[in-house]
């Protein structure tokens, strides 16, 4: 997750992903090292880590729960890893941040998307708007942030940002039990976007 930092960046809160960047710091830079010195790029692993969650994507739309968690967690970290191996290059670079953003959007929305189709062919009619609204709390997460840092604000706070949402799916697939992780998501992405907004509203009108 080679995300840009905001002009204000360094006023916002605990992030869960910045903590885990620190702590597995030791095993994330020596395979980044590795995957560059078998000449792979950062954009070979995101296209990478794409590839591996629309395998998964069909797996959950096939039903088969447990191998499309293991596949999720092989893809999760390497969302991480190209970031580390962009700045070992020293070519972490807002296009590369950009394609990055897309990647894990649509990387989000085609695991969702199988999910969707697992519960249409047997007329869920709850979990498909469940799936809905995953899908649409994961969407404006992202969104808030995106759009409040062209305005120059921080928006990168939250309980239930991209890394949490995926320690919350995985474990949920592995476990068959992907109606527990879509109920978590639905409610927790959308009161992050909430969250946001709210912090961001704090920025704009400073209280005296």
């Amino acid at each position: 997750m080679s995300e840009m930092e905001s002009p204000k960046a360094n006023n916002t809160p605990f992030s869960l992903e910045m903590f885990l960047r620190k702590v597995f710091k030791g095993v994330i830079d020596p395979v980044a090292r590795f995957l560059l010195r078998i000449g792979l790029k950062p954009n070979m692993i995101t296209g990478l880590g794409l590839i591996l969650t629309t395998g998964a994507a069909y797996f959950v739309a096939t039903g088969h729960m447990t191998l499309a968690g293991i596949i999720l967690v092989v893809a999760g970290p390497l969302d991480v890893v190209d970031g580390t191996m962009a700045r070992m290059l020293g070519q972490p670079s807002p296009y590369g941040a950009f394609v990055d953003s897309v990647t894990d959007r649509c990387s989000e929305l085609v695991l969702l998307c199988g999910l969707l189709y697992f519960y249409a062919v047997r007329s869920d009619a709850l979990a498909s708007i469940l799936v809905f609204l995953a899908a649409g709390g994961s969407v404006m997460v992202s969104y808030i942030k995106a759009r409040a840092e062209t305005l120059g604000y921080s928006a990168k706070t939250g309980i239930l940002t991209r890394v949490e949402r995926l320690i919350v799916m995985a474990p949920c697939l592995i476990f068959n039990i992907p109606i527990v992780a879509l109920w978590i998501i639905a409610v927790l992405a959308n009161f992050t976007a909430i969250q946001r907004f709210v912090f961001v509203r704090r920025q704009a009108f400073p209280k005296k």
